[in-house]
């Protein structure tokens, strides 16, 4: 039975899909076998980062629906290195929204094919993202080290500790020293990680040239800063001790 993660965040823009995607890509490097289920209904787009937008047919709607056996709605990463990496599509309208109970079943039967499922949830606190923690044993809470991020982080970890998800890490994104600094909201990360509330699980730094990847359908991959800390990430999420570096 594989392990079930749920990636939110209080608010748009933090990059969340993107830290889906680049811990999805750590893991599978690690030879994992990874599902990733896009929880953001009417708005979904990590079938674009993932490369399969031409190969959609079915999706999550249509696999809890009867339309199609759920595996039909799974499909494999064409990208190099994501050999591994899987997607179940988000419906297309957001209407198709399913209910908690609904993601749990259906999260439940695939899990069992898999080393990992990560949902990624949508931005905000409304249905669907109630769907898309129902499932979760753990979650990773995303901010960008800036003030209405870090209140929305905040107010998404009081909303996944009343749906019973107590397993919590902060992942901070985005991160760029420099701009921090002059930015001067936060006197540095320990008081974004206390504002939040949540234990730190990964300082992600800005990287660009990921990102601009990533747009292309190219999984991370290399030794920058940003990739190996989502390999730190991975490892942490399997349970090794591996230390924060000091930024």
């Amino acid at each position: 039975m594989g392990q079930t993660a749920v990636i939110v965040s209080g608010k748009g823009g933090v990059g969340k899909s993107t830290v889906s995607v680049g811990l999805a890509a750590a893991l599978c490097r690690r030879g994992r076998r990874v599902l990733l289920v896009d929880g953001d209904a009417g708005l979904r787009g990590l079938d674009y980062l993932l490369g399969v937008t031409q190969d959609l047919v079915f999706d999550l709607a249509d696999a809890v629906s009867g339309a199609c056996e759920p595996m039909k709605a799974v499909y494999p990463c064409p990208a190099p290195g994501g050999e591994r990496l899987f997607l179940l599509p988000a419906p297309a309208q957001e209407e198709d929204c399913v209910s908690p109970q609904v993601m749990c079943q259906l999260v439940g039967a695939l899990q069992k094919l898999f080393d990992f499922v990560l949902i990624d949830g949508p931005a905000g606190l409304g249905r669907a993202f109630r769907a898309a923690v129902a499932p979760a044993g753990q979650a990773l809470v995303v901010v960008t080290p800036e003030g209405l991020s870090v209140r929305g982080g905040e107010r998404a970890s009081q909303a996944l500790r009343q749906a019973g998800v107590e397993k919590q890490r902060l992942i901070i994104n985005q991160f760029d020293k420099a701009l921090f600094r002059r930015q001067g909201q936060f006197p540095d990360l320990d008081a974004v990680i206390d504002a939040c509330g949540v234990q730190l699980g990964a300082v992600i730094p800005q990287d660009g040239q990921m990102v601009a990847g990533m747009a292309q359908g190219r999984l991370p991959a290399g030794r920058s800063p940003a990739v190996q800390a989502f390999d730190r990430l991975a490892a942490r999420m399997e349970g090794e001790r591996v230390a924060l570096p000091q930024f």
